[in-house]
């Protein structure tokens, strides 16, 4: 992994000549991501993203943190005890200058402290996942790192939208997969990082997965096409 994202946060915040990132999946063209975004204060953040930062409680791990927008704010303005984890050291690093108490590069499969009261899966929570051949590893594991009356907050889109709609109403998609699985690529100042597996889910279809394994879920809000998720413990 190159950490290409992670080095545009890296120029951002040092304001060391950055540049807009871009992004492309096997289904979409390229697209800009400006880096501010990655900065933005709560005011600046979606409703999917406000309604999970308020329902956070007691201890939290905000998992795939980036910058560290999320945790800055639960640490800063609600006073919880966040953990931010991301795989991107550079990201990291960053969340440490901006006054992230404790922030961990590592990737969660191999994330050992539990017990949390919060978990936070932002910004498309489920592409972690990678694609359904595995979410029962990543459900697992979180499973583990919640305490008994803990909560998962995890965000995602159904995508089924991006098909073509034939005259009947049913959608052209590929018949070999899942039509969330994605091939999603990162590029900065030139340089690209090797695709990745990204999973967008259907509400249904975490649903189905999560009760598999021992989670209940709920869906706490619903914004066009994306909604945000509770899971908990059975």
């Amino acid at each position: 992994m190159k950490d290409l994202m992670g080095r545009a946060i890296w120029d951002y915040y040092h304001n060391d000549n950055p540049e807009d990132l871009q992004t492309e999946t096997s289904i979409s063209e390229l697209d800009e991501l400006p880096v501010d975004y990655l900065f933005r204060d709560f005011d600046e953040m979606n409703k999917i993203e406000q309604k999970a930062l308020k329902l956070a409680i007691g201890k939290v791990l905000d998992i795939g943190a980036g910058a560290g927008s999320h945790s800055l704010y639960l640490q800063n303005e609600r006073h919880l005890e966040v953990t931010a984890l991301d795989i991107s050291p550079k990201s990291i690093e960053v969340c440490k200058l901006r006054g992230i108490k404790k922030a961990v590069a590592e990737n969660m499969l191999h994330f050992s402290e539990g017990n949390f009261d919060t978990i936070l899966l932002l910004m498309n929570g489920t592409g972690i996942f990678q694609s359904l051949n595995v979410i029962d590893i990543y459900l697992k594991k979180l499973h583990s790192l919640l305490s008994s009356k803990g909560q998962i907050l995890i965000d995602s889109t159904d995508i089924l939208y991006m098909f073509d709609e034939d005259e009947d109403g049913g959608f052209y998609i590929p018949a070999d997969g899942y039509y969330g699985e994605l091939d999603y690529i990162v590029h900065y100042k030139g340089e690209s990082e090797e695709p990745i597996k990204w999973l967008y889910l259907d509400f249904n279809t975490l649903k189905n997965a999560a009760e598999h394994n021992g989670f209940k879920i709920e869906k706490v809000l619903q914004d066009e096409d994306s909604y945000l998720a509770k899971l908990t413990k059975k």
